[in-house]
């Protein structure tokens, strides 16, 4: 007689050991990765305001047309609705964030800063959400990630840099957005809507909480246009904001999250290669990379599940 747990373990092995997922993966840590070099290389033209609104726009117009060929309701209900504003206005807040930030900071830097989100979330879970309380393995993850943060601030690992503090702290500020947003998604939506209904959220009531900040405080928001400007906005809004997101969300329904996440870690990594070192030509200090190391072996811990 057949073992109903060994064929479900057998499963998922197979899964994992598929290179499909791997390569997809990999290759949308490669493209989160390549993202902030465009935004910053636009900025010389558009407003980062105005830009992430155009963003969230056209992301989410591609996707309302998707969703419409799939049969997808796009706002099942009121209560929905309430809550995907909420997400949208915290999605809005954390790009907004990155946008701007990106004018006073390197993308390196950013990149390593930004992803100490999941300690964020890891934090706002632990009060809000009941089955997902802080462990060993949780504590020692942030205690690594503060110290690789500290590290990154650090000139010379002595004393302390302020030459891209502003910067720094609006990235920090974004992290702490998106582990809120990843908080309120998992409390209130995620067992009431679709991931792409989510997603649908995040970028359709950005779009206009980013437009009216983008005019109450940025003038001009255009000032000149280029090839390399609207190569750039075609990255952030079609293979970023609307490709790369749909196929993340279509890997998270076929293969197990642990394994995506795992391979999401290659993000920062990617970022502080392409973004910083091949595009932008940024120079690279010796904090940076024991930063990095810090920043992604804690994102390790924080994501560990112990076998029982």
């Amino acid at each position: 007689m057949s073992n109903p747990s060994l064929k479900k373990f057998a499963s998922l092995y197979r899964a994992q050991l598929q290179w499909q997922p791997i390569v997809a993966m990999l290759v949308i840590a490669m493209v989160w990765g390549s993202n902030m070099a465009f935004v910053k290389l636009a900025a010389r033209d558009i407003a980062p305001l105005f830009m992430a609104g155009i963003r969230s726009m056209v992301a989410a117009m591609c996707l309302y047309v998707w969703m419409k060929a799939k049969g997808l309701a796009l706002f099942p209900s009121r209560i929905i609705i309430f809550h995907g504003v909420v997400a949208g206005l915290l999605f809005g807040t954390e790009f907004g964030l990155i946008f701007v930030g990106l004018k006073h900071t390197l993308a390196s830097r950013g990149y390593v800063i930004l992803y100490a989100a999941p300690f964020f979330a890891a934090l706002g879970a632990h009060f809000f959400l009941v089955a997902d309380r802080f462990n060993f393995w949780k504590a020692c993850g942030l205690m690594l990630a503060f110290g690789g943060l500290l590290v990154l601030f650090m000139k010379n690992l002595g004393t302390f840099s302020f030459e891209a503090l502003p910067g720094d702290i609006l990235f920090l500020l974004a992290g702490a957005a998106w582990g809120a947003t990843t908080v309120y998604i998992k409390k209130y939506l995620a067992q009431r809507a679709e991931p792409l209904q989510i997603l649908f959220f995040q970028l359709f009531f950005s779009a206009p909480f980013l437009f009216v900040l983008s005019l109450t405080f940025e003038d001009p928001v255009v000032t000149g246009f280029s090839l390399l400007t609207a190569f750039s906005l075609f990255y952030q809004c079609i293979i970023v904001a609307f490709l790369s997101y749909l196929a993340w969300f279509v890997l998270v329904s076929r293969y197990p999250v642990s394994l995506l996440h795992a391979f999401s870690f290659f993000t920062p990594v990617f970022g502080v290669i392409f973004s910083g070192i091949l595009i932008l030509g940024e120079a690279i200090s010796t904090n940076l990379i024991l930063a990095l190391i810090m920043v992604s072996l804690g994102m390790v811990l924080v994501n560990y599940r112990p076998s029982d």
